[in-house]
């Protein structure tokens, strides 16, 4: 159990954020172990086979289950209310070393799997590669999906910041999670390994919804974190749900190749590799792929010079009617 005291200052101070990183993380944990997490079961069958081939060691050492310690360095605290993927990676880059070496020491004390260490001999190095890792993973099963997620964390976010100013702190936690009990000056946490008292002392206490926790609460007290709770936002089960498409995006996209181009984007793809595969010139790829992302059915992300595309859930629910 676990007990955020607050004083005034603190729900004065009381913030919400979306973490990237944190649900990238949680994602992990539900690829490796997927049969639990029954929400994520239609994300899940579609993100398993993305996975594939990726060298995800580090990354698996360092996100461990179980245990009464988990290493922090892979999932600062947010500094802003919604982050970059990219400005996230960027401050996981830059942990000292000696701090990598001492979190997965302590995680893994006198019984240190192979895996884990070249956290502990080479931080530094080893640091590099998990950055890279957790960027391939982002890219494979996150990037495309992040839209539909986002959405979902900023409508919790903004219903949440909007209860805490106008009705007050209760209102702000009630119906947080079965497991999140507020009691007139102290939020109590239940069902978790850790026992803490925790005084916030005008520190506030930062609320981070996150889709990848379902079902579950995650309570953090170490440092570098000031005290947050993570916990899965309200709407997580129609999440995954196919999404349907407006009646002008359809207009929008009559015709054959706009078609082929979603059936293509079954695994993300720039430019130039949909004109390779239908034979036909950037130009009109890129004038295609423009529409379709102003209709909503399909989204981008940058990896180094390449502009990556991918299907968002209403694309894929056009490419079932369609294909």
């Amino acid at each position: 159990m676990i007990r955020y005291r607050f004083g005034q200052d603190d729900v004065l101070r009381t913030r919400f954020a979306i973490a990237p990183l944190m649900d990238l993380i949680g994602a992990f944990y539900v690829l490796r172990r997927p049969d639990p997490y029954t929400v994520h079961r239609r994300w899940t069958a579609w993100a398993v086979p993305r996975i594939q081939g990726l060298d995800l060691s580090l990354l698996n050492a360092a996100t461990p289950f179980g245990g009464p310690y988990w290493p922090v360095f892979v999932s600062p605290p947010p500094r802003e209310p919604h982050p970059t993927i990219e400005a996230e990676l960027a401050r996981v880059a830059a942990t000292p070393p000696e701090r990598v070496a001492a979190e997965i020491s302590q995680r893994y004390a006198d019984d240190l799997p192979a895996p884990a260490r070249p956290f502990v001999e080479d931080p530094a190095g080893a640091l590099a590669a998990l950055v890279e890792q957790m960027r391939a993973l982002w890219s494979a099963v996150l990037a495309p999906r992040w839209a539909t997620v986002s959405a979902l964390l900023e409508a919790e976010l903004t219903a949440r910041a909007r209860s805490l100013v106008s009705v007050g702190s209760r209102a702000a936690f009630v119906d947080l999670h079965p497991s999140v009990h507020w009691d007139a000056d102290r939020l109590t946490v239940r069902a978790t390994v850790k026992t803490a008292d925790v005084d916030l002392a005008g520190r506030g206490l930062l609320v981070i919804p996150s889709a990848f926790t379902w079902p579950r609460v995650w309570p953090r007290t170490d440092p570098p974190w000031d005290p947050a709770l993570v916990y899965p936002p309200r709407g997580i089960g129609n999440l995954w749900e196919p999404a349907g498409v407006d009646d002008e995006a359809l207009e929008s996209l009559i015709g054959r190749r706009r078609a082929r181009i979603l059936q293509e984007l079954d695994r993300p793809a720039a430019t130039l590799d949909l004109a390779g595969r239908m034979s036909v010139s950037a130009g009109g790829i890129s004038d295609h792929l423009s529409v379709l992302r102003r209709a909503g059915l399909v989204t981008r992300w940058r990896e180094g010079r390449r502009v990556v595309y991918a299907r968002t859930l209403a694309g894929d629910a056009l490419c079932r009617r369609t294909g």
